[in-house]
């Protein structure tokens, strides 16, 4: 068994704990890929887990790292696809930030067409939370108003493009007017700068929203269920500004409200390979088609993992940030 160069979160903490390690290098159990790592995505998961908040699986590497991309060199029993040699993206249960990861081989997908490695390692965490939550869960509908927080984080530029390409009226909320011009350019009909707007009043003008995407949860809790239309559905995907909330019950039963959410992570192998499918079929072709496209900010090398985590933390990104191994 050869040595590989890692990242291991060396105590709860900052982005100063990311430290550069040397571990063994994984083997395949039966159905699964090792991938030899071209690019890892980042993302906030990530900065959980070192923080102590966001533990991983009992059977997943303690690694940091939920996506990558790069080519296929080992396979265990019973994988058809992908082969050795194959260049993929993929969903990991750990382990990104590593030179070699593990991952089942149904939570792999093809790099789409004029797409590289690089964009391609963007994808696979914030395209199989977006599709689960957004289509799959929250049942976004064409004709539908659809509020995202945070659109120009990465799963919210990703959202704006899903949620428009399938015929939503797509509203974001965002932090800047740089960052609401990007919203807007990437389909966006309304940004709204929320340290400026008030969106309740907004989405209640234009009727009320019929599906929140939201990540920042606490105060903004109560006034979701505010300006939510008749039957709108709330998915809260993570707590940014914190779990608790005051909310009047009363309106969700009189606006016959769903309230519901999901975490990726602790999924079942089986449910990660559905969502991998639906992806597969429904999104993979807009990709291919160059409709739609993840959203680049910056690009850090492997052992700059902590600078890139502090970057992420500013919130001063547009899109996604990758390391490079």
């Amino acid at each position: 068994m050869t040595d590989m160069r890692a990242i291991e979160i060396s105590t709860p903490g900052g982005p100063d704990v990311l430290k550069p390690v040397t571990r063994p290098r994984p083997e395949p159990a039966a159905g699964q890929v090792v991938i030899k790592v071209a690019y890892a995505g980042v993302n906030r998961p990530d900065a959980l887990q070192r923080a102590g908040n966001y533990a991983p699986p009992p059977d997943a590497s303690d690694l940091p790292g939920l996506e990558a991309s790069g080519e296929v060199v080992a396979v265990g029993q019973g994988v058809s696809w992908p082969a050795i040699g194959d260049q993929v993206c993929a969903l990991l249960p750990g382990g990104g930030y590593a030179e070699y990861v593990a991952t089942p081989a149904a939570h792999c997908l093809p790099l789409p067409k004029g797409l590289g490695l690089k964009e391609a390692a963007c994808l696979p965490e914030t395209y199989f939370t977006v599709w689960t939550n957004v289509f799959m869960r929250g049942g976004l509908k064409a004709g539908e108003r659809f509020l995202v927080h945070g659109g120009s984080s990465g799963i919210g530029t990703t959202a704006i493009q899903l949620a428009k390409m399938f015929g939503a009226r797509v509203f974001a909320t965002a932090g800047s007017a740089e960052k609401c011009a990007k919203c807007e350019e990437l389909g966006a009909d309304r940004a709204i700068n929320y340290r400026e707007e008030d969106f309740v009043k907004i989405l209640k003008a234009e009727g009320g929203a019929d599906l929140i995407l939201d990540m920042v949860g606490g105060d903004y809790i109560p006034r979701n269920v505010s300006c939510m239309a008749m039957e709108g559905r709330l998915v809260q995907i993570a707590f940014l500004g914190g779990p608790k909330a005051e909310l009047n019950f009363a309106q969700v039963m009189v606006k016959r409200l769903t309230i519901t959410g999901s975490t990726l992570r602790p999924q079942s192998d089986a449910a990660k390979a559905e969502i991998a499918r639906g992806l597969r079929e429904h999104v993979w072709p807009l990709l291919d088609a160059g409709r739609i496209a993840p959203v680049m900010d910056s690009e850090f090398a492997l052992e700059d993992a902590a600078q890139a985590h502090a970057r992420m933390e500013s919130s001063d990104h547009i899109g996604k940030i990758v390391l490079k191994v």
